[in-house]
């Protein structure tokens, strides 16, 4: 499974890509800290969507540095 090229990740895909485990990873869609796309019963995460936020994550600790 090549997950690198998808649109698209899956929670637990991308708590894969987080270091999260699979709790950790829906408890932070849950709570906003991933970016999610909610189709029917899925959550999809973006790839682009979590690409903007940790490159976000980046300039806040810049800037808070």
């Amino acid at each position: 499974m090549v997950i690198a090229e998808s649109l698209v990740y899956t929670i637990e895909e991308a708590g894969k890509l987080l270091s999260l485990g699979r709790s950790g990873a829906y408890e932070a869609a849950r709570r906003g800290d991933i970016p999610v796309l909610r189709i029917g019963r899925r959550w999809l995460v973006p790839r682009v969507a979590l690409d903007k936020m940790l490159a976000g994550a980046g300039k806040d600790a810049e800037a808070a540095g």
